[in-house]
């Protein structure tokens, strides 16, 4: 007999079909579709902002040493963003009163912007002139003044070489360049890849930012990326070649008394036959040093027609 099936019921049968555990019904699922911006194209990814971060905490370090020993005093440098703008964007950021420079890289022959806070100035010079990195007012640069600078902004470069060495660039600091004449470096909607570092002094504190054109990024980013982002490692039949290659290499030793310290009257009358007492025991052991570094103490003797030395006490890991 056939069974006539109610309109209640075949709804009942359509609901069951969508959802198929009764109480618990599942989120249908819809694809999200989400509008492709073109201008987001050939931004800086997660890896290579790692890459470039290694690398330019590597040159802040550099620049903070070299700096602090020019100056005489404390000088902190520290990779504060690392970011991918327009150069209208950048040109915004750069106060009125500051100090910009064009800046070379060979071997693609492009200019970059270096841009540094002109609160930074009076205080390197009062340095300099053997003051005490008093702070100043904030004001135009004479030409000695400017010239001062210069040199500190030959010492970034320099320091930028050094640190991108890995990517085969070399910064070359041309002159300063005025307000006006900044934005005529590059078109001011080019996508640039923009640095910034805080620089800390004694009694002040700046920015110093760098701004990139779009060739220079993109070709450093793809070299940090193949370079930085993954870790190179030899066959096996590599690393035996190169350790016993390295077992042959030749270094320099030397056995001799420790160091000691003699008074410039001592040297002076220094004469043939003279005995010059070096103020150590009897029994003092002289250094076995390979390379300029101490090894081991050792016992000066003879084996057949050469002289030799005993090993004695090698020296702890730590002291080695």
């Amino acid at each position: 007999m056939e069974k006539m099936l109610k309109q209640d019921e075949i709804d009942a049968l359509f609901q069951a079909a969508r959802t198929p555990n009764g109480d618990n019904p599942q989120p249908e699922v819809r694809a999200r579709v989400v509008p492709y911006n073109y201008a987001s194209a050939g931004q800086i990814s997660t890896e290579q902002l790692r890459a470039i971060s290694m690398l330019n905490d590597l040159f802040a370090r550099n620049l903070t040493h070299n700096l602090a020993a020019w100056l005489r005093t404390r000088f902190q440098v520290n990779l504060v963003s690392a970011e991918q703008i327009v150069f209208n964007e950048f040109l915004l950021r750069i106060p009125e009163i500051s100090y910009v420079a064009s800046v070379r890289l060979e071997p693609l022959g492009a200019l970059s912007v270096l841009q540094l806070d002109l609160a930074l100035v009076p205080p390197i010079i009062d340095l300099l002139l053997g003051g005490e990195g008093r702070d100043g007012t904030q004001r135009e640069l004479t030409d000695i003044e400017e010239s001062i600078v210069a040199s500190v902004a030959e010492i970034i470069c320099r320091e930028l070489t050094a640190a991108w060495q890995p990517v085969g660039l070399s910064f070359n600091f041309e002159r300063r360049q005025m307000q006006t004449q900044v934005a005529r470096i590059m078109p001011v909607t080019e996508k640039t890849l923009c640095l910034s570092f805080e620089i800390r002094m004694p009694h002040s504190s700046g920015l110093l930012n760098l701004a990139f054109p779009a060739v220079v990024a993109n070709t450093i980013l793809r070299r940090l990326t193949s370079d930085w982002g993954r870790r190179r490692r030899h066959a096996g039949e590599t690393r035996v070649r190169m350790e016993d290659s390295a077992r042959r290499i030749r270094f320099g030793g030397a056995l001799q008394l420790p160091s000691v310290r003699l008074s410039a009257n001592e040297i002076e009358n220094l004469e043939v036959g003279k005995v010059l007492r070096l103020n150590l025991a009897g029994n003092t052991l002289p250094e076995w040093r390979v390379g300029g570094q101490q090894i081991a103490l050792a016992q000066a003797i003879r084996q057949g027609d050469h002289r030799a030395a005993r090993i004695g006490n090698p020296l702890s890991e730590g002291k080695a």
